[in-house]
């Protein structure tokens, strides 16, 4: 797993390197602080009592992110089947929202994997790429805690032509994140990006929705063919046995 998705991770980076922006970094503060969390208390709450309900599958893959995650859920186990896949996105969330909620909305799953993406709203909120890393880490640190052998998968902060002007900024942390995870074979960085580049190294317009920023379901087919044969690979032979005690 970790030679395929390095591969991706580097080819990432150098074609960064090679593909400029149009636009420059502008209008971004990199010493915003994080908004607090507790503006998402109901959304967790509304999993919380679906859990109740229904109690979500221990040993699972769990998927939590921003909108872009948010909007996959109805498709996403589809998409990633037969793997069995808990969805908790939640719109508008950050890095910082994904480890504040952690404890409540993935680690009561006892997960064997999560895939996670975040850093796209972040960045958009002023937060700078080693403020991003940190709270990353923070996150790993909390779900290896508690499950050593959980394997984390980062999906790349995606481009969008509503924040193209930010997309520097985004590469940035992409490069910072696909460098984390090529030191800790629990850790992966899935290349979603490039796959949603023209050749002229600019977002693909069919991609996304009328916002210019969230994604049609061709954008999730870019999504899924990035990260099914990841998981595949790495997840699949796990699938039918239980959790460890």
């Amino acid at each position: 797993m970790r030679t395929i998705v390095l591969s991706a991770c580097l080819a990432l980076v150098f074609s960064s390197m090679n593909k400029p922006c149009l636009a420059q970094d502008s209008g971004v503060d990199s010493a915003k602080p994080y908004r607090s969390p507790e503006r998402f208390e109901k959304a967790i709450q509304r999993f919380e009592a679906a859990d109740q309900q229904q109690p979500p599958p221990q040993g699972a893959i769990v998927c939590i992110g921003s909108s872009s995650m948010r909007f996959w859920h109805e498709t996403i186990a589809v998409d990633l089947a037969p793997l069995t896949i808990i969805p908790r996105g939640f719109g508008g969330s950050n890095m910082n929202d994904a480890l504040h909620y952690a404890d409540r909305i993935v680690l009561p799953y006892s997960p064997r994997a999560i895939v996670v993406y975040e850093g796209d709203n972040d960045v958009a909120q002023g937060v700078s790429p080693e403020q991003i890393l940190s709270t990353l880490r923070k996150f790993v640190d909390k779900v290896h805690t508690r499950f050593p052998e959980c394997r984390i998968y980062f999906l790349s902060v995606k481009p969008s032509i509503k924040r193209w002007h930010l997309w520097s900024r985004m590469q940035e942390v992409n490069r910072l994140i696909a460098a984390e995870c090529a030191k800790d074979k629990r850790l992966a960085f899935v290349d979603v990006a490039t796959g949603m580049l023209n050749a002229e190294g600019e977002p693909i317009k069919n991609l996304f929705k009328k916002d210019d920023l969230h994604m049609t379901e061709e954008g999730y087919v870019v999504w899924k063919d990035a990260l099914r044969p990841v998981l595949m690979d790495a997840e699949l032979r796990y699938e039918s046995k239980k959790p460890a005690e």
